[in-house]
C-alpha cells in the first residue's frame, strides 16, 4: 500500500507556493493533456491558508459505465489511512487511554517480541514485525474478508525481521495492529472511531472506512492500463484496516490535513511528536523534501489506486491527489 507516487503535484510547478496568483489555466491544460493521452485518471485539490484554491478531475470513475470523475468522486487512499490512524492513536494518548511506551503484550501477547514492542514502535515502523503485504500469498487472499482473529494469525505467522527499535522498516502489519488496539481501547469498531474523532467533527462528508466499491455512490473503481483501461483487483478493506482501508476525496483530504496541522484534531504537542522522524518515519507521516523546502505527508497505493497528501507548514499549502488509474512515470 506504500508507493513511490511522489507527487504529480510536484509537476504543478513551484510557483504554486510562491506566486501571488495560481496559474489555473496552465494547470487545467496540463491535466487535460494527461487525461486525453490516457496518462492519469483521478482528482486533485490544493489549499492555501485553509482555503481551497484549485481542484480538477480527470478521466472516469467507472470506465465501463462511462461515468466521468468529478470533485465528489471517492477513491481508496491506501496508506494515507495511516495518517488518520496515527492521529487517532495520539488522540487516545491525550485522553490517557493509551501510552506511547505501552507494550504490545497487553493487547496481543502472541505476537513475537510483544513484550518489547511499544505503540511508539508500531507508529514509527520500528517494531520489526514483518510486512505481511510483501509475501506472495497475500495476493491469494487480499480480496477476501478477514476477521481480526484471521489477520492476527497472518501477522503472527509472518514473524519479525529484526529486534524492536533496531532500525526502521515500513510494515502495514504495524497499522493493522494499531487499528485493533484502537478498537479494544474504545470498545468500538474502527469505522465508528473514524467518524467520531475525525470525519464528523471536520464535516468530511466523503471520507469513511471503505467497503465493497459502489459506483452509484460516487465511489471510483480502479484500473491498470494495457492499451486500454482494465479493471484492477479489489482488496477487501478488512485486510488493511487502518493501514489502508479509508476512502476519500482530495477536497476532504486537504481539509483533514489543514485541520491536523492546524491543531484541530490533536494538540500541538502531539502534532510535534507525530512529525518527529525516528529513523525514516514519523507517526503516520513522512518528510517530503522539495527543493529547499520540507513538507510532511503520506502517499498511498492499493490495487490500481495511487494517492498523495502533502502539507508545507511554513507556506500553509496542502496538496492532495487521488488517482484510480495511472499510466505515467510519476517521478518524471
Amino acid at each position: 500500500m506504500r508507493t513511490s507516487f511522489i507527487l504529480l503535484i510536484i509537476l504543478f510547478s513551484f510557483q504554486s507556493i510562491h506566486a501571488q496568483v495560481l496559474d489555473k489555466t496552465k494547470l487545467d491544460n496540463y491535466f487535460q493533456a494527461l487525461e486525453e493521452n490516457n496518462k492519469v485518471m483521478g482528482s486533485v485539490a490544493v489549499s492555501k491558508d485553509g482555503k481551497l484554491i484549485y481542484s480538477k478531475s480527470m478521466g472516469f470513475a467507472d470506465v465501463d459505465k462511462n461515468i466521468k470523475a468529478n470533485d465528489q468522486s471517492i477513491y481508496r487512499i491506501g496508506s494515507i489511512s495511516k495518517t488518520f490512524t496515527a492521529a487517532m492513536v495520539l488522540k487516545a494518548v491525550e485522553m490517557k487511554k493509551l501510552k506511547l511506551d505501552q507494550t504490545l503484550n497487553s493487547f496481543f501477547p502472541n505476537i513475537k517480541n510483544a513484550e518489547k514492542i511499544t505503540i511508539q514502535h508500531l507508529l514509527t515502523h520500528r517494531s520489526g514485525i514483518h510486512n505481511f503485504t510483501d509475501d506472495e500469498d497475500y495476493l491469494a487472499y487480499h480480496e477476501s474478508p478477514k476477521s481480526q482473529l484471521e489477520m492476527l494469525s497472518i501477522i503472527g505467522e509472518v514473524g519479525s525481521d529484526f529486534e524492536p527499535d533496531e532500525r526502521s522498516s515500513y510494515s502495514n502489519s504495524n497499522y493493522v495492529l494499531l487499528s485493533y488496539i484502537l478498537e479494544k481501547t474504545f470498545q468500538k469498531p474502527y469505522l465508528k472511531l473514524l467518524q467520531k474523532y475525525i470525519t464528523k467533527p471536520l464535516k468530511l462528508k466523503h471520507t469513511y472506512f471503505g467497503g465493497k466499491i459502489n459506483t452509484s455512490k460516487n465511489e471510483a473503481k480502479s484500473y491498470n492500463f494495457y492499451h486500454v483501461w482494465k479493471a484492477s483487483s479489489e482488496t477487501d478493506t478488512s485486510v488493511p484496516m487502518g493501514a489502508g482501508g479509508i476512502v476519500s476525496t482530495p477536497k476532504d483530504l486537504v481539509k483533514f490535513a489543514d485541520a491536523l496541522f492546524g491543531g484541530r484534531i490533536i494538540n500541538k504537542e502531539s502534532l510535534k511528536i507525530m512529525m518527529t522522524v525516528q529513523g525514516d518515519y514519523g507517526m503516520g507521516l513522512m518528510q517530503v523534501p522539495f527543493y529547499e523546502k520540507t513538507a510532511y505527508g503520506h502517499t498511498g497505493g492499493i490495487d490500481g489506486y495511487r494517492s498523495a497528501l502533502i502539507h508545507f507548514p511554513e507556506e500553509n499549502v496542502t496538496y492532495a491527489i487521488t488517482s484510480n488509474g495511472s499510466n505515467y512515470e510519476i517521478n518524471n
